[in-house]
Protein backbone atom coordinates (compact mmCIF):
# COMPACT_ATOMS: atom_id res chain seq x y z
CA UNK A 1 0.00 0.00 0.00
CA UNK A 2 1.64 3.24 -1.07
CA UNK A 3 2.85 5.71 1.78
CA UNK A 4 0.29 8.88 2.32
CA UNK A 5 2.13 11.82 1.07
CA UNK A 6 0.42 14.79 2.19
CA UNK A 7 2.81 17.29 -0.43
CA UNK A 8 1.07 14.88 -2.81
CA UNK A 9 -2.72 14.52 -1.69
CA UNK A 10 -2.91 18.23 -1.04
CA UNK A 11 -1.40 19.73 -3.42
CA UNK A 12 -3.90 22.99 -2.90
CA UNK A 13 -1.80 23.01 0.74
CA UNK A 14 1.51 22.29 -0.42
CA UNK A 15 2.26 22.86 -4.11
CA UNK A 16 1.15 26.51 -4.43
CA UNK A 17 1.94 28.37 -8.06
CA UNK A 18 4.73 31.31 -7.84
CA UNK A 19 1.48 34.24 -8.32
CA UNK A 20 -0.34 34.63 -5.18
CA UNK A 21 -3.41 32.68 -4.56
CA UNK A 22 -6.84 32.69 -2.17
CA UNK A 23 -6.42 29.15 0.29
CA UNK A 24 -8.83 28.16 2.68
CA UNK A 25 -6.66 26.46 5.58
CA UNK A 26 -8.28 23.38 7.56
CA UNK A 27 -7.47 22.99 10.97
CA UNK A 28 -5.03 20.52 11.34
CA UNK A 29 -3.11 18.96 14.45
CA UNK A 30 0.94 19.78 14.70
CA UNK A 31 3.59 19.37 17.32
CA UNK A 32 5.11 22.30 18.19
CA UNK A 33 8.34 24.46 19.89
CA UNK A 34 7.93 28.30 20.73
CA UNK A 35 11.26 30.47 20.70
CA UNK A 36 13.02 32.78 19.64
CA UNK A 37 16.73 34.39 17.91
CA UNK A 38 18.32 33.52 14.79
CA UNK A 39 17.61 30.38 13.44
CA UNK A 40 20.98 30.21 11.77
CA UNK A 41 22.70 29.83 14.89
CA UNK A 42 24.35 26.27 14.36
CA UNK A 43 24.09 25.57 18.45
CA UNK A 44 20.77 28.04 18.95
CA UNK A 45 17.59 27.24 20.57
CA UNK A 46 16.20 26.63 16.42
CA UNK A 47 18.18 24.08 15.57
CA UNK A 48 17.24 22.35 19.34
CA UNK A 49 14.05 22.70 18.64
CA UNK A 50 14.08 20.89 14.89
CA UNK A 51 15.91 18.27 16.89
CA UNK A 52 13.19 17.59 19.42
CA UNK A 53 10.15 17.84 16.44
CA UNK A 54 11.51 15.54 14.52
CA UNK A 55 12.66 12.78 17.41
CA UNK A 56 8.76 13.38 18.21
CA UNK A 57 7.62 12.94 14.72
CA UNK A 58 9.73 9.63 13.34
CA UNK A 59 8.83 7.99 16.80
CA UNK A 60 5.41 8.10 16.05
CA UNK A 61 5.67 7.27 12.39
CA UNK A 62 8.10 4.67 13.43
CA UNK A 63 5.77 3.27 16.16
CA UNK A 64 4.17 -0.06 14.90
CA UNK A 65 8.30 -1.21 14.68
CA UNK A 66 8.31 -0.34 18.49
CA UNK A 67 5.37 -2.61 19.42
CA UNK A 68 2.51 0.35 19.93
CA UNK A 69 0.23 0.61 16.92
CA UNK A 70 -2.50 3.71 17.40
CA UNK A 71 -6.35 3.26 16.29
CA UNK A 72 -6.38 4.39 13.05
CA UNK A 73 -2.28 4.20 12.06
CA UNK A 74 -1.30 4.04 8.11
CA UNK A 75 1.84 4.39 6.18
CA UNK A 76 2.65 7.88 5.64
CA UNK A 77 5.85 10.47 4.64
CA UNK A 78 6.30 12.95 7.85
CA UNK A 79 5.02 16.26 6.60
CA UNK A 80 7.17 18.93 5.93
CA UNK A 81 8.50 21.43 8.56
CA UNK A 82 6.84 24.52 8.95
CA UNK A 83 7.15 27.82 10.74
CA UNK A 84 5.18 30.66 12.25
CA UNK A 85 7.60 34.22 12.81
CA UNK A 86 7.12 37.56 13.99
CA UNK A 87 9.02 40.54 15.73
CA UNK A 88 7.77 42.69 18.60
CA UNK A 89 7.57 45.39 16.68
CA UNK A 90 5.40 43.99 13.36
CA UNK A 91 5.28 47.64 11.88
CA UNK A 92 9.22 48.73 12.27
CA UNK A 93 10.29 44.82 11.99
CA UNK A 94 13.99 44.26 11.12
CA UNK A 95 14.12 41.14 9.05
CA UNK A 96 18.13 42.04 8.63
CA UNK A 97 18.29 41.35 12.17
CA UNK A 98 17.88 37.72 12.46
CA UNK A 99 18.57 38.10 16.33
CA UNK A 100 14.81 39.83 17.17
CA UNK A 101 12.81 36.79 15.69
CA UNK A 102 10.23 34.63 17.24
CA UNK A 103 9.50 31.63 16.55
CA UNK A 104 7.06 28.37 16.50
CA UNK A 105 8.85 25.44 14.66
CA UNK A 106 6.14 23.17 14.10
CA UNK A 107 5.89 19.63 12.26
CA UNK A 108 2.03 18.47 10.94
CA UNK A 109 1.02 15.57 12.31
CA UNK A 110 -1.63 12.63 10.91
CA UNK A 111 -5.45 12.65 12.30
CA UNK A 112 -4.76 9.54 13.73
CA UNK A 113 -2.45 11.23 16.46
CA UNK A 114 -3.60 12.66 19.81
CA UNK A 115 -2.71 13.29 23.45
CA UNK A 116 -2.28 9.67 24.18
CA UNK A 117 -0.08 8.91 21.05
CA UNK A 118 2.08 11.95 21.09
CA UNK A 119 2.51 11.10 25.49
CA UNK A 120 3.78 8.29 24.30
CA UNK A 121 6.41 9.47 21.85
CA UNK A 122 7.53 11.80 24.35
CA UNK A 123 8.09 8.70 26.73
CA UNK A 124 9.96 7.05 24.13
CA UNK A 125 11.79 10.23 23.03
CA UNK A 126 12.95 10.71 26.56
CA UNK A 127 14.06 7.39 27.27
CA UNK A 128 16.06 7.05 23.80
CA UNK A 129 17.17 10.69 23.77
CA UNK A 130 17.74 11.93 27.41
CA UNK A 131 19.74 14.95 26.37
CA UNK A 132 16.75 16.00 24.32
CA UNK A 133 14.67 18.94 26.60
CA UNK A 134 10.87 18.53 25.39
CA UNK A 135 9.94 20.68 28.35
CA UNK A 136 8.56 23.16 25.87
CA UNK A 137 6.91 20.67 23.22
CA UNK A 138 3.08 20.53 22.95
CA UNK A 139 0.37 18.87 20.55
CA UNK A 140 -2.08 21.32 19.55
CA UNK A 141 -4.69 21.81 16.86
CA UNK A 142 -3.89 24.81 14.22
CA UNK A 143 -6.82 26.71 12.46
CA UNK A 144 -5.36 28.97 10.12
CA UNK A 145 -8.97 29.48 7.76
CA UNK A 146 -8.47 32.29 4.93
CA UNK A 147 -4.90 32.82 3.76
CA UNK A 148 -3.14 34.34 0.73
CA UNK A 149 0.15 32.03 -0.26
CA UNK A 150 2.80 31.73 -2.77
CA UNK A 151 5.71 29.29 -3.81
CA UNK A 152 8.93 31.75 -2.75
CA UNK A 153 11.72 30.16 -4.74
CA UNK A 154 15.10 31.56 -3.72
CA UNK A 155 16.88 32.53 -0.71
CA UNK A 156 14.93 33.35 2.58
CA UNK A 157 16.60 36.86 2.75
CA UNK A 158 14.70 37.58 -0.57
CA UNK A 159 11.37 36.60 0.33
CA UNK A 160 10.39 39.89 1.03
CA UNK A 161 9.81 40.21 -3.02
CA UNK A 162 7.62 37.67 -2.57
CA UNK A 163 5.47 39.32 0.64
CA UNK A 164 5.20 42.68 -1.04
CA UNK A 165 3.59 40.42 -4.60
CA UNK A 166 1.27 38.91 -2.15
CA UNK A 167 0.15 42.44 -0.56
CA UNK A 168 0.03 43.70 -3.89
CA UNK A 169 -2.64 40.54 -4.53
CA UNK A 170 -4.26 41.64 -1.50
CA UNK A 171 -5.36 44.75 -2.38
CA UNK A 172 -6.83 43.88 -6.05
CA UNK A 173 -8.73 41.39 -4.94
CA UNK A 174 -10.10 44.00 -1.86
CA UNK A 175 -8.47 41.20 1.09
CA UNK A 176 -7.01 42.79 4.47
CA UNK A 177 -3.73 41.53 5.89
CA UNK A 178 -4.77 39.92 8.80
CA UNK A 179 -1.60 39.51 10.87
CA UNK A 180 -2.06 38.90 14.33
CA UNK A 181 -0.90 37.70 18.01
CA UNK A 182 -3.26 34.56 16.79
CA UNK A 183 -2.65 34.49 13.00
CA UNK A 184 1.07 35.00 12.01
CA UNK A 185 3.12 34.89 9.55
CA UNK A 186 3.87 31.35 8.05
CA UNK A 187 6.71 29.50 6.17
CA UNK A 188 6.65 25.55 5.05
CA UNK A 189 10.08 24.79 3.81
CA UNK A 190 9.99 21.92 0.68
CA UNK A 191 13.46 22.38 0.71
CA UNK A 192 15.87 20.76 2.24
CA UNK A 193 18.78 23.95 3.09
CA UNK A 194 21.44 21.66 4.11
CA UNK A 195 21.10 19.94 0.22
CA UNK A 196 19.53 22.42 -1.94
CA UNK A 197 20.78 25.21 -4.26
CA UNK A 198 19.68 28.53 -2.40
CA UNK A 199 17.97 29.64 -5.96
CA UNK A 200 16.30 26.57 -6.31
CA UNK A 201 15.22 26.25 -2.46
CA UNK A 202 11.32 26.28 -2.22
CA UNK A 203 9.17 28.05 0.76
CA UNK A 204 5.73 28.78 0.99
CA UNK A 205 5.03 32.03 2.07
CA UNK A 206 1.55 31.99 3.65
CA UNK A 207 -0.11 35.36 5.04
CA UNK A 208 -3.74 34.92 7.33
CA UNK A 209 -6.08 37.48 5.56
CA UNK A 210 -9.82 38.82 6.03
CA UNK A 211 -12.33 40.17 3.52
CA UNK A 212 -12.60 44.11 2.76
Amino acid sequence: MDKMDYKKAHKDLYQPKSEPGVIEVPTMKFIQLDGRGNPNEPEGEYHKALEVLYALSYTIKMSPKNGQVPDGYFEYVVPPLEGLWWQEDAENADYTNKSKFYWTAMIRQPDFVNDQVFAAAAETVTRKKPQLDLSKTRFTSLTEGLCVQCMHIGSYDDEPATVNKMNSFMADNHLLCDLSEVRRHHQIYLSDPRKSDVSKRKTIVRHPVRKG
